[in-house]
């Protein structure tokens, strides 16, 4: 058994638990019963990265993003409705021809904001796509050679619509690893929509939701994900773990090293929103499929196997064989 010491809280970690738990708080106001689901997306944002949500339609998808984007003081917000006509310039922006001024003008598009929704992501044609690409991983966009920075905060929420292929170009596997987690909303349980039911007669509850933290509680959150304590020993075995999804058996293609940094920087996003200044192996295993499930090429073999269990499940099965070939550290902290 290794031994470990469990390090103490950082002051600035402890600090920056409060704000964010106060984000998530918020938007589980108006997303109800998917305490889980919103704390991915919260630990997504404040670890940097982005989100793609897979789910049918009606589960509140459009307003988990606007939530996020109402819940901050003075964050901005957009939506861009993939369509196959929609250009790449209609998401970045364009230079215009001002005849007063005789010079041409750029005008912002919709990715210029702090929250932007790409609503049926698999819905525009590959070029406009891939003019995610660069600002979803530079957070910046690139228009007649002038590169113009995106404002900070920056999260792209994507969202796909699995029941509907028809007319669709799926995303290839270079923009899917740009997403730090894939995850969905699924349908709420009896009760909960009831309530959600009861909410909206007089109005939806979204109008009503203002911002409880600032830009500043942000950066400060942001800053104090880095300063989360993760023990070389559990380093080395999320690396390890995520090795293992290149030569496990059933996975053609196993994950990038942009996974290994995406599985280490959202675990420890993830132990801030849970009040803990330092990663537990849980941690990893927990987000094991969120992170690294969307990077995954199953074998044909594999797929036909579990083809009547659904990719989810497939999946499970995927992360326990990992599991069994690198088993996580037990470090003995009382020791």
């Amino acid at each position: 058994m290794v031994q470990a010491r469990r390090p103490e809280p950082a002051e600035d970690t402890a600090a920056a638990t409060e704000p964010a738990s106060r984000l998530v708080a918020n938007i589980e106001r108006v997303v109800v019963g998917k305490p889980d689901e919103v704390a991915l997306v919260v630990a997504a944002f404040i670890s940097g990265g982005h989100v793609l949500l897979e789910d049918v339609p009606g589960t509140a998808k459009t307003i988990l993003a606007r939530a996020l984007a109402q819940s901050i003081d003075g964050a901005t917000f957009s939506r861009i409705q993939c369509t196959p006509d929609l250009q790449p310039t209609d998401v970045t922006g364009l230079s215009i021809y001002n005849q007063k001024t005789r010079e041409f003008e750029f005008r912002q598009g919709p990715v210029f904001a702090n929250v932007v929704l790409v609503d049926e992501v698999n819905r525009a044609m590959p070029r406009t796509q891939s003019a995610l690409l660069e600002a979803m991983a530079e957070r910046q966009v690139t228009v007649d050679g002038s590169a113009r920075r995106l404002p900070e905060p920056f999260l792209v929420i994507a969202t796909e619509n699995p029941i509907e292929q028809e007319g669709t170009f799926p995303l290839p596997e270079a923009q899917l690893d740009r997403f730090a987690l894939q995850t969905g909303l699924g349908y709420p349980s009896e009760d909960d929509e009831v309530s959600i039911v009861l909410a909206q007669r007089h109005g939806h509850p979204l109008g009503a939701l203002g911002p409880v933290i600032s830009a500043d509680d942000v950066r400060a959150v942001q800053r104090a994900v880095e300063d989360v304590y993760t023990d070389d020993l559990l380093l080395r075995w999320t690396v390890e773990l995520v090795r293992a999804t290149r030569r496990v058996e059933g996975v053609a293609v196993g994950a990038s090293v942009r996974g290994s940094v995406t599985l280490e920087r959202t675990a420890r996003a993830w132990a801030l929103l849970h009040g803990r200044a330092h990663v537990v192996p849980e941690d990893i295993e927990l987000l094991f499929l969120p992170v690294l499930g969307h990077r995954l090429l199953l074998t044909a073999s594999f797929l036909a196997e579990t083809r009547a269990l659904g990719r989810e499940e497939a999946l499970g099965r995927i992360r326990a064989r990992c599991l069994e070939l690198v088993p996580p550290p037990g470090p003995d902290w009382d020791g």
